[in-house]
């Protein structure tokens, strides 16, 4: 197992932990605003071999609280499952984010206890995956992540970076019936730079403003627990 590269030290990416985060390179997903491109095409430039990813983990004890498992997309791997069971035994909290593809192994890593904190990132409304996210993408295994992670008992959060045409104040309040009662619901700004398929934004007009993303958390807000725009 190789991992597409490390951030060794972060404390925004796990609430309330210092952490790092280990990523898992290649993603199903071809998100047109991914600011990971060379991770979701599987070509990132740095490599770490998951010993040395390990033996660093194991060094850092008493100052990392967590790790975050990320991407790409961590669940496409079928050593993923091993990954989190050896950095639970080390004593990590460990943090998972995910595309929600994958519910089957999201399931294993819940009841495994494997996984303390689920990000989801969901895109839009499940109908428009095919045209903006992948073409034949099982949206049911998007609805169904969401109820694991709902069900699980388990602190978690939804996240959606907003951009026309994914997002509009229909699709935010579809979106939010999906996920209600949720812990948390993040509205992420986005910004061009580095994505994954620039001849998107010259064929779109996909700017959210400030005002738009005042009037999503109004309506998340009356759905969920907590509503941030980040």
């Amino acid at each position: 197992m190789v991992f597409g590269g490390i951030q060794k030290s972060t404390l925004i990416d796990y609430p309330g932990k210092v952490s790092c985060v280990l990523f898992f390179s290649g993603c199903n997903f071809h998100c047109p605003f991914c600011h990971n491109p060379e991770l979701a095409k599987g070509t990132a430039l740095e490599q770490w071999p998951e010993q040395a990813a390990f033996d660093f983990l194991e060094k850092r004890k008493g100052f990392l609280e967590g790790v975050v498992i990320s991407g790409g997309e961590p669940c496409l791997h079928p050593d993923v499952i091993r990954v989190c069971r050896t950095i639970w035994q080390m004593g990590y909290s460990i943090k998972l984010d995910t595309n929600g593809s994958c519910p089957n192994v999201l399931e294993k890593l819940i009841s495994g206890g494997l996984v303390d904190y689920v990000a989801m990132d969901i895109k839009t409304v499940p109908e428009l995956y095919p045209q903006y996210i992948q073409k034949d993408c099982n949206t049911d295994a998007i609805t169904s992540s969401i109820g694991l992670i709902k069900a699980s008992g388990l602190s978690h959060e939804f996240r959606t970076t907003c951009i026309r045409p994914l997002i509009d104040k229909h699709i935010v309040r579809s979106i939010c019936g999906m996920i209600q009662g949720a812990d948390l619901y993040v509205l992420q700004r986005f910004r061009l730079s580095r994505v994954l398929n620039p001849e998107f934004f010259k064929a779109h007009d996909y700017r959210i403003t400030e005002n738009d993303l005042l009037e999503y958390r109004a309506i998340a807000e009356k759905w969920v627990t907590s509503c941030r725009i980040r």
